[in-house]
């Protein structure tokens, strides 16, 4: 077991081999010339320069968002930007920076004994989400996320790109299906990088210290250049390094085994603002235009993040009534085990741009490769399990005296993903415009997961993994492949009518083992086909010498597919007002593809979908000062897939009947003065069942809607009524969300200061849509987060001071527990926004 030492120790070698970080490398090997420049040469003008303050206009904002160039303004979708500008303003430096100010986005984290602290958020849009989502054979995301033309979304989460070069965030709220395929149902979140110019040389480097209120000193150090090769090629390279601070406490603390007397105490891992992180990456990319007719674009991402520590806290740790000093109340967990995560990724694409005839070829390679290795304390398994039905009379050692029953988790996940797209445009001012494709992608996910108790008897333990009370050794695979297209007619001047469809093919499977030994139940009581563990060895080949070990496993117990071939369609019609104002209307489609239970009494469960009934307008107003989109829609999910955690801890995924979301989104930007900007955005959301969640399927397959109090389930067992009747808000989405941020620029000297303030608030959240878990899981409160700022720029460099929570709210972002709610529900984990954070931040450009 890894002691607090060695937890040091690991992080000091982790630490060593940051010598000179890489960020500071970039910068040193390539900002020398600039340096160098005469003291005659004229230093570089102010990013402000030359501004007319008598007029105050709103730029013109481009976006890809329909896989071609177009006005922000000009697109007929529910489309929230945020450009290289704002990015800086508001220091958004990752996913957490930029969700909360995009209405459309909430997010989770991954429980379920999986590490949960950074790398591990699920994304969700417009209030289309079950909740319980995040596990190794969980349904795919809903919502897909991209780096420029690359899928970046695995199984348990997307990567958590770090902001920085950034040119501009898209988020396409609601079906995108027909143009991003599968995970984009309810919409997508687009990461646009700034790309190597051959039109000359630019560097620049960012150097941030911060502070945490009761918590740790971080820093982040950043760098870029790009280096021009010639009129028609450049390379831009990327580095960054950074340590986040921690805030969370592992108290002292012990805890009694009911059934043992048995006494754990955690002394060698108590260890104040232990969620610490560190993190360094790497984005290089290059342009080579072949002729004027025909340009690559190769690129590489990479980074290591090593975490420590828990993301989520134990209201119940650290409180008087426990016996702390209240000051640690609300802040804290006691935890028995190391945590830890050493998550490891590269990216590697290539984009080919070119002209066949005056039609635009687009192909689009990428291969993402990913390795995590992370430890969990599962401890709060084994106490309640213990607690509430005598667990812990089930684990002896050897010589048959009883042991500790507490659990760790140790993981390891590699994630692979490749994908292509080939696709072609006619030209954009042709009255009629086609835009078609063709897309193939696989993902590999291979799963190790060993839960583990010390001394456990050889006679519990997996045959060839001593302590080993469970293991999950499995290969996962997901593959599609699609066609695709969309229309454009310019019916008139002012009518523009659009029609896009995808026809897709998916195929997906699980192998492997998963399961006890034989010395524990391992599912012994179920008929033999549907045994798991070491009993599944025995009920399906036999003797132990018929085993065919898989990947060390003792056999396969596991391996089933599904395919499924199905299409989504989309319609629009968009009516241009004027040139400054449009209306449309949208009837869309999206789907995320089905798969395999890996428990053998379920069946798979298969596609859902989800169709999109959408009014919008994008206006701009008073000489382009003024800019007011929205859009008003009603969505129907329909099968929709609720993974939760069932006995033993294992993922289920049902598919759940029917759900309606009703909403409203608006997006506001105004100049008010030459010096004033103020910006917002707001999301009203009614999400709830529009049919009973009983639990289990009808003979047909399809999801039981009649549950009365009284009846049986398949099981023969009373119930009292539906787990989640009609009518049941869906979770983790608010009723409401919304951001609003002032920026106010004066002359301060020879340069110019700003400050600004920003809020964002989200309401109340629903945890889990069932009745039984929500009575023991709670509600999310709502919140109000305040970031401060306020800097001062002149010519190339700039200094910025912010406060980021400046009320220092606790603010309730997500919630999960070990297992499954009535198990473990009287100890639920609950993730916060980092709490008050002060920073200041260096910068130049050269």
């Amino acid at each position: 077991m890894q002691t607090r030492t060695s937890i040091r120790r690991s992080r000091g070698a982790f630490r060593n081999i940051r010598k000179l970080p890489l960020a500071a490398a970039v910068v040193l090997a390539f900002a020398a010339p600039v340096w160098a420049q005469s003291a005659t040469e004229q230093a570089p003008a102010s990013k402000e320069a030359g501004k007319d303050k008598d007029t105050r206009t709103l730029g013109t904002v481009t976006v890809t968002a329909q896989k071609r160039e177009e006005n922000l303004q000009k697109v007929p979708i529910s489309l929230q930007v945020l450009g290289n500008e704002q990015l800086e303003q508001q220091n958004v430096q990752s996913f957490n920076d930029y969700a909360k100010l995009i209405p459309s986005l909430s997010y989770g984290t991954a429980g379920g004994g999986v590490f949960s602290g950074p790398g591990f958020v699920q994304v969700y849009m417009r209030g289309v989400a079950s909740g319980g989502d995040g596990n190794h054979s969980g349904s795919q995301p809903s919502v897909g996320m991209y780096l420029d033309e690359q899928p970046i979304t695995t199984i348990q989460g997307a990567l958590d790109i770090h902001m920085y070069d950034i040119d501009r965030v898209e988020a396409l709220a609601g079906p995108q299906g027909t143009l991003y395929g599968a995970s984009s149902q309810a919409g997508t979140v687009r990461i646009i990088t700034k790309k190597p110019d051959p039109s000359g040389y630019a560097a620049g480097f960012a150097v941030e210290a911060n502070a945490i209120d009761g918590g740790g000193i971080g820093h982040v150090l950043e760098g870029f250049v790009n280096l021009p090769i010639n009129s028609g090629s450049a390379v831009r390279l990327v580095g960054w390094q950074k340590h986040d601070a921690g805030y969370v406490d592992n108290l002292h603390g012990t805890r009694k085994y009911p059934t043992s007397g048995i006494v754990a105490d955690n002394a060698n891992l108590a260890e104040n603002n232990y969620n610490t992180a560190d993190t360094a990456g790497f984005r290089g990319a290059a342009r080579f235009d072949i002729n004027d007719r025909w340009t690559i674009t190769p690129q590489i991402i990479a980074q290591k993040q090593k975490a420590y520590g828990s993301a989520g806290i134990d209201p119940m740790v650290g409180s008087a009534a426990a016996g702390y000093d209240a000051s640690t109340a609300g802040m804290a967990v006691k935890h028995f085990h190391p945590e830890s995560s050493d998550d490891r990724w590269w990216q590697a694409a290539l984009t080919v741009e070119g002209k066949i005839g005056n039609f635009d070829l687009t192909y689009v390679f990428s291969h993402l490769k990913r390795d995590v290795d992370s430890e969990s304390d599962y401890s709060d398994y084994g106490y309640w399990y213990d607690a509430l039905a005598g667990y812990g009379a089930y684990f002896y050692d050897n010589s048959g005296a009883l042991v500790n029953p507490s659990q760790y988790i140790q993981a390891t996940d590699g994630y692979t993903r490749t994908s292509h797209e080939l696709r072609i445009a006619s030209p954009q001012d042709n009255r009629f415009r086609v835009v078609a494709g063709l897309f193939w992608q696989q993902q590999e996910h291979q799963i190790h997961q060993r839960y583990r108790i010390d001394n456990l008897a050889d006679s519990l333990s997996v045959s060839g993994w001593p302590d080993t009370i469970w293991l999950t050794q499995q290969e996962r695979r997901d593959r599609d492949q699609a066609i695709f297209g969309q229309l454009s007619f310019d019916a008139t001047d002012k009518l523009e009518l659009n029609a896009g469809g995808r026809w897709f093919t998916t195929r997906n499977s699980l192998k492997g083992y998963f399961g006890f030994a034989n010395g524990y139940s391992s599912g012994s009581s179920l008929d033999p086909v549907n045994r798991y563990g070491e009993a599944g060895c025995y009920a399906q080949y036999g003797a132990k010498s018929n085993w065919v070990p898989f990947e060390g496993a003792p056999c396969v117990v596991v391996d089933k597919g599904v395919k499924e071939n199905d299409a989504i369609y989309r319609l629009n019609a968009t009516y241009k007002i004027d040139d400054k104002k449009l209306v449309y209307a949208t009837w869309s489609q999206g789907y995320r593809p089905g798969g395999i239970n890996r428990r053998g009494t379920l069946p798979p469960y298969v596609s859902d979908f989800l169709t999109n009934y959408e009014l919008g307008w994008k206006t701009s107003w008073a000489g382009d000062t003024l800019i007011f989109n929205g859009a008003l829609f009603r969505e129907n999910w329909k099968d929709f897939q609720f993974s939760y955690l069932g006995q033993n801890g294992l993922t289920e995924i049902r598919n759940a009947n029917q759900a309606k979301i009703d909403g409203l989104e608006l997006d506001l930007t105004w100049a008010a003065t030459y010096n004033l900007q103020i910006s917002g955005g707001f999301a009203w959301y009614d999400a709830k069942l529009t049919a009973n969640f009983c639990g289990w399927l009808k003979p047909d397959g399809k999801p039981e809607t009649v549950c009365p109090a009284g009846s049986l389930d398949p099981n023969g067992n009373v119930i009292s009524g539906p787990q989640a009747p009609s009518g049941s808000q869906l979770p983790v989405t608010p009723r409401f969300k919304g951001s609003l941020n002032a920026r106010y620029t004066f002359d301060l000297g020879s340069g110019e200061a700003y400050w600004q303030a920003s809020l964002s608030h989200a309401g109340k959240r629903r945890v889990d849509m069932r009745q039984a878990e929500t009575a023991l899981l709670g509600y999310l409160d709502s919140y109000s987060l305040l970031d401060l700022s306020a800097g001062w720029r002149k010519d190339s460099w700039a200094i910025d001071v912010f406060l980021k929570n400046a009320t220092n709210e606790r603010a309730q972002m997500s919630r999960f527990a070990q297992c499954a709610a009535l198990t473990c529900g009287h100890e639920p984990y609950t993730v916060i926004a980092q709490p008050r954070t002060l920073g200041v931040r260096f910068s130049k450009e050269f």
